[in-house]
């Protein structure tokens, strides 16, 4: 197989996003200052995350059209070989859930029930976001809801990355550590940043959000002006925030300077989607900048006491 295929099938088929939220969820750990979780807890992230985001694409049985993007053709070239790899990801994942339970030590008594309705949140958002029949009301999907999109795909990132890791600690510790200010800082830095990242995701799907009708931002603005008006500000707010939390915490300069360079280079690859791009590029490039926050993330804990 060529180098040009398995970067295509890293980036296509999801397995990159699986990797993004391993890194992420460890990144949170460092940053909690809470030891690393059971290797079976991030294959069985890795294995859900891959499967959750292969599904919309999983059943595409009719050939797109040439005006299609890359993925699309890759998906229908590949659709049999895609339908055994979900299968493998919900065998992989099971395995890793029993062997969670053979291995782990389970304190589920030792969460409040306040804490379990939290959890129940991001979830609940995930499926709602693909949508599902809800009686009394029909077929319901939050991905519809243009403008607010982006926001609930980041608040389901960031409630998966930062409150699960210190929710597995807690029921395998007997400890109850859902609720400290440091949980609702990393929990609102990863929503505001990987919510940037969403909107810059949009850019791709113009035309079918517009002809869809779907008002996302870039649909509503146009891209200059979601670029100018929208995307900059949030992502130098993102930083500013950052910034003075870190300053009231008496985190180390270095450690600043380390957890701030993802939000420079989001600032950076902000300014590049003037001109259009292929979707290897938003791919790799964009949702690329959540690995490289939580390479950043966890460096600036390790190296800098």
């Amino acid at each position: 197989m060529r180098i040009q295929d398995l970067i295509k099938a890293l980036f296509f088929s999801n397995v990159f996003y699986g990797i993004c939220t391993v890194a992420l969820c460890m990144e949170t750990s460092f940053q909690q200052q809470l030891p690393i979780s059971n290797t079976y807890f991030y294959i069985l992230l890795f294995s859900l995350c891959t499967y959750y985001y292969t599904v919309a694409y999983a059943n595409q049985q009719i050939r797109p059209s040439i005006h299609a993007n890359e993925r699309s053709h890759w998906y229908y070239q590949h659709q049999e070989k895609i339908k055994y790899t979900q299968f493998s990801l919900l065998i992989l994942g099971g395995f890793s859930f029993l062997q969670l339970l053979i291995h782990e030590s389970f304190s589920f008594s030792s969460i409040e029930w306040r804490t379990w309705l939290f959890m129940l949140v991001f979830p609940i958002l995930a499926v709602l976001y693909y949508g599902t029949e809800i009686p009394g009301k029909g077929f319901v999907s939050l991905r519809k809801w243009g403008l607010f999109k982006p926001f609930l795909i980041g608040l389901i990132w960031a409630g998966t990355v930062s409150i699960l890791p210190i929710f597995y600690y807690d029921i395998t510790h007997s400890s109850n550590s859902v609720f400290t200010l440091t949980t609702a800082f990393l929990l609102l830095k990863n929503w505001f940043y990987i919510s940037v990242l969403c909107i810059l995701f949009d850019i791709k799907d113009y035309a079918s959000d517009y002809n869809f009708q779907l008002k996302t931002f870039i649909v509503r603005l146009g891209l200059r002006k979601t670029i100018s008006w929208v995307i900059l500000p949030m992502a130098i707010a993102g930083w500013i925030f950052f910034f003075l939390i870190a300053i009231i915490n008496h985190f180390p300069t270095l450690r600043i300077l380390f957890n701030s360079i993802p939000f420079i280079m989001l600032i950076i690859v902000s300014y590049t989607m003037y001109q259009r791009k292929s979707i290897l590029y938003y791919l790799a490039i964009i949702d690329g900048l959540m690995l490289v926050k939580a390479i950043f993330g966890i460096l600036g804990m390790i190296l800098i006491k």
